[in-house]
């Protein structure tokens, strides 16, 4: 189902969370669920993938996650300050003690000039605070956009995990 790269990605963060006992949430918008398909496509996961939640609108973000609209609004969905509340929401609302966060543009339309196709906002919370990537990623296409999306967040996670 997934290509052999982000199988191996996800079976090693499962790995990692297992051997840490740490149980893993995932906060998504232009992912659609991809990140927590991947983890939960790996025998095991179930002992520490908690839940994942596809964000997709700015009202699934401040209603499931507790994303204020007002950081919304002023930043727009695909920001830093989204991703990271995404993230910290995604820990708040879970059984988690680890979180990522995805928000972007994968195209082929609603990108701009400031926020072009392609570019994409992660976000890793836990115990030890929040981390931001920002990808650009280019008008690659949806699915390779959405693809390598998934390549960073789990190896955000991966990093997460592994720097205990």
């Amino acid at each position: 189902m997934f290509p052999e790269d982000i199988e191996a990605l996800a079976r090693a963060v499962i790995s990692a969370a297992l051997e840490s006992e740490i149980m893993i949430a995932t906060a998504e918008s232009c992912t659609g669920g991809l990140v927590a398909g991947a983890l939960t496509a790996i025998p095991g996961s179930s002992a520490v993938v908690d839940r994942g939640f596809v964000t997709y609108s700015n009202e699934a973000k401040n209603g499931m996650l507790g994303v204020p609209m007002d950081l919304i609004v002023a930043n727009g969905a695909v920001s830093e300050p989204v991703a990271r509340a995404m993230a910290v929401g995604a820990v708040a609302h879970s059984r988690a003690s680890l979180a990522v966060s995805i928000t972007g543009v994968a195209g082929p339309g609603g990108g701009s000039a400031e926020k072009p196709v392609g570019l994409v906002h992660f976000a890793a919370a836990d115990a030890d605070g929040v981390v931001h990537e920002e990808r650009r990623f280019g008008d690659l296409g949806r699915e390779t956009v959405r693809l390598e999306s998934v390549r960073v967040a789990l190896n955000l996670l991966l990093a997460r995990l592994t720097a205990r």
